[in-house]
């Protein structure tokens, strides 16, 4: 008899026998799981981005996978497997969540049109790309496989459910371009949602024929949920942002941040009770909790949601990954295809290379054609193929895959989700590298005026970082950051001065007209939804800072005159301080200079300047 199988006659009773191997079970993930958050540390610590924890979480859950296979006995094993709707309710929800409620609105909406051009045209065209090759591959029936044309076209839209979860993390320890990483994460996050609601809408189309009606039929219905999940979702935020406004909720912020996580949680349990696409509803509640019901919470409940959201996602991520290594061997009926799993691999390239470069070049397009300057360039672009990486939700999605062949499609799904983060995941630092993608890039902080709360003004600390070691250090104010100090030069400015003036005798662009929204938000929207008491607080601060963005260019331009007319009075001087030894100062060997607030106090630099003084030495 197997060692941890039930034994009928043994006296021992089944339920705590079952309690007991289900604690094992439990074990292991969570050993598991405590492994990987060891392992993130560790890279973080020593700054190690050659390898991602979750790539080391899938290949410890293949082995872990693998020893629970060959074991005795299946008890253990059952309790492992995946389970979709584990995954959905469970897994799922605080990862979407959380990216919502994080989410740099700002650079979302500013890219929206190509965000939600990659994740619904973009994710249409991957669908088909791999569900065309892939019915002509089951045509030639080289393994046995015998795929409709239905269903190539249902593993065509799970397949087309991108997840870089572990390439979005690396983004975020190097500060990537902000354009480039509002993009990624952007498609990411609707792409699941439209790969969800396209594979859903074609399996109800099982049994039919495929004519223009019925195609028509699904174009307008997979609009019409994913955009009434949009509607979902933001009301959903508002009436939370309206109960926050009109309780006293923030004399009890424990009761108030419960009662915000499962109004969250609610609306993606309500959308898909309604069949609609829950993870579209979360998304959009969570950035309509951020944006109107944050500043309703107490400095309490603001600090717990926003670290209980991103604890639950970070616990979240890591089990996922871990959860698919498992399964790599536990999974029931797997029926490995190799030749079919490679083609696959080679199938979801292509249709990602379809979807970008096209699309690329039409966006590219109609930007120049409206005299907008943020188009993609050439690294981007290949940034964005690489980034086509397939996770968790593609997985989740095979189980409802039907017919003759669908357990080598599930087994071919789940090798290619593992590839993809090892091959592409675990290659991301290196080609941020070979593709030149601008890293080092600090946002300003949208999260709200916590932090203006929490630490005020007159008592912040300015922390300087020593760029040298001579005797005459080069001092450069970094605020909170550790990093901006050694970015500066490299016209990355990230302190508050320096993000209000711009560069030194560069007068400061005034900002484009706001969008229609943006004014109709403020002056109705953002009122009705918030205490009047922040408001008033709001346009305060927001009235101070424009003040001192006026200041800084006064500065700027009273420092700009002064040089130049010291440039005046002696031409032929060589000792001049000019412009560019203000801007650009050599980092090997400068004198004391102390760079805060936008502003340059000191002498000028005697080092040879790589553009002027490149023939002439300067002597004081």
């Amino acid at each position: 008899m197997e060692a941890n199988t039930t034994l009928p006659d043994s006296g021992i009773d089944q339920p705590l026998e079952e309690e007991m191997y289900s604690s094992w079970a439990l074990l292991i993930l969570m050993t598991l799981l405590i492994g990987a958050l060891w392992t993130s540390y560790y890279l973080q610590l020593r700054q190690i981005r050659a390898v991602h924890e979750t790539v080391i979480s899938i290949m410890a859950g293949m082995i872990v996978g693998l020893v629970i296979k060959l074991a005795p006995g299946n008890i253990i094993q059952d309790m492992v497997k995946f389970k979709e709707g584990f995954f959905f309710n469970l897994l799922l929800p605080p990862i979407i969540l959380n990216s919502g409620y994080e989410l740099k609105r700002r650079n979302f909406f500013l890219n929206f049109g190509t965000i939600l051009t990659f994740a619904m045209v973009g994710t249409f065209i991957a669908a088909v790309v791999t569900g065309v090759c892939t019915y002509l591959y089951a045509l030639i029936n080289p393994e046995g496989i015998s795929i409709s044309f239905l269903d190539s076209m249902i593993f065509g839209s799970i397949l087309s459910a991108t997840d870089p979860v572990t390439i979005l993390a690396i983004f975020n320890q190097l500060h990537v371009d902000p354009q480039l990483f509002s993009i990624i994460s952007g498609e990411s996050l609707l792409n699941d949602a439209v790969a969800i609601v396209l594979s859903d809408t074609l399996r109800k189309f099982r049994g039919q024929d495929l004519h223009l009606v019925n195609i028509v039929k699904g174009v307008g219905l997979f609009l019409g949920v994913f955009w009434a999940s949009t509607f979902i979702g933001i009301l959903f935020g508002v009436a939370v942002a309206l109960m926050l406004k009109y309780s006293q909720l923030y004399r009890f912020p424990s009761i108030e941040a419960c009662l915000v996580l499962l109004m969250a949680y609610s609306s993606y349990f309500f959308s898909n009770g309604t069949q609609m696409s829950g993870i579209v509803t979360l998304l959009f509640t969570g950035i309509t909790l951020k944006h109107y019901a944050y500043d309703n919470l107490s400095k309490s409940s603001k600090r717990a949601t926003k670290f209980l959201f991103q604890i639950l996602s970070q616990l979240s991520e890591n089990f996922i990954f871990i959860y698919l290594g498992i399964n790599l061997f536990t999974q029931d009926d797997l029926d490995y295809k190799p030749l079919f799993i490679l083609v696959t691999l080679a199938f979801i390239c292509i249709a990602r290379y379809a979807s970008v470069a096209p699309l690329s070049m039409m966006i590219n397009a109609v930007c120049r054609a409206l005299g907008r300057d943020d188009q993609l360039p050439r690294n981007h672009q290949m940034m964005l193929f690489w980034a086509g990486l397939r996770g968790a939700v593609a997985f989740a999605l095979a189980s409802g895959i039907t017919g003759d062949s669908a357990p080598a499609m599930r087994t071919t799904i789940l090798a290619v989700v593992v590839l993809t983060v090892l091959l592409f995941g675990g290659t991301t630092s290196r080609m941020l590298q070979v593709l030149d993608v601008r890293t080092g890039v600090i946002e300003p902080n949208e999260s709200g005026s916590e932090e203006e709360e929490e630490e005020p003004e007159n008592k912040r600390k300015h922390k300087y970082t020593k760029l040298n070691n001579t005797d005459d250090d080069l001092l450069i104010e970094t605020g909170t950051s550790s990093n901006s100090g050694r970015r500066l030069y490299q016209n990355d400015d990230q302190s508050i001065g320096g993000l209000l003036s711009g560069p030194l005798g560069e007068p400061i662009t005034e900002d484009r007209p706001p969008h229609w929204f943006v004014s109709f938000d403020e002056k109705w929207l953002k009122p009705f939804l918030t205490k009047k008491h922040i408001q008033q607080r709001n346009l305060t601060l927001a009235e101070y800072w424009k003040e001192k963005r006026r200041k800084m260019e006064r500065v700027n331009r009273n420092m700009l005159d002064g040089i130049r007319s010291m440039d005046d009075d002696d031409e032929d001087n060589t000792d001049t301080f000019t412009l560019n030894s203000v801007k650009r100062p050599n980092l090997g060997s400068a004198s004391k200079i102390v760079i805060g607030s936008g502003r340059v106090f000191g002498r000028s630099p005697s080092v040879e300047s790589d553009d002027e003084y490149s023939s002439n030495n300067r002597s004081h």
